[in-house]
């Protein structure tokens, strides 16, 4: 298990690879994405977010994920032109994981889930999925797209936020601003 996400190694949507030390001493904000999802719309407050904050050492990565009801279906290519055409996203784009727990989740999920078990105010989103016909699972899984966790500038990850929270959320910008300060 990882104890810092700047052990981890990803893999850009392009196909190089890079390791999370490469954004050492930025706050993170990782999201697992989808095209296909009624979240999607997100990535226009994500985007908003990112030009807002990055002058201060915001990065927002996005890490497409294809684990929930088949909402990113797409290849790495496809996704990346989506992602510039409809919501002109300029911050770094991951190559498609697995972030729901089981032998294929990739190492960075892992790390994350391990150090933030739980979202904070996902109940509310969980009801929610269970109101669709959809089994959550496990409370410390990532509940579905658009799942968002904070990492400080030493590599710590120090929230985690519901699918449903979005970028224009006070807690999550409160959140950021906090970590940018220090």
């Amino acid at each position: 298990m990882h104890e810092n996400v700047y052990d981890v190694v990803v893999k850009r949507i392009e196909g190089s690879t890079t390791p999370l030390s490469a954004y050492r001493g930025k706050v993170l904000l990782i999201v697992n994405v989808a095209s296909k999802c009624g979240l999607t719309p997100q990535y226009t407050g994500l985007e908003k977010l990112y030009r807002d904050k990055h002058s201060r050492g915001l990065e927002i990565l996005g890490f497409p994920a294809n684990d929930f009801a088949g909402q990113e279906p797409g290849t790495e290519a496809e996704i990346a032109s989506f992602c510039s055409t409809q919501y002109d996203v300029t911050f770094p784009m991951f190559a498609k994981i697995t972030v729901k727990n089981g032998p294929n989740q990739h190492p960075l999920y892992g790390a994350l889930i391990h150090a933030q078990p739980h979202a904070a105010n996902v109940e509310g989103f969980r009801e929610k999925l269970k109101g669709y016909g959809i089994e959550p699972g496990d409370p410390t899984e990532v509940t579905w797209n658009f799942e968002k966790f904070l990492v400080d500038r030493q590599g710590a990850v120090v929230a985690r936020f519901s699918p449903d929270t979005t970028a224009d959320d006070p807690t999550l910008t409160a959140a950021i601003d906090r970590e940018l300060a220090r």
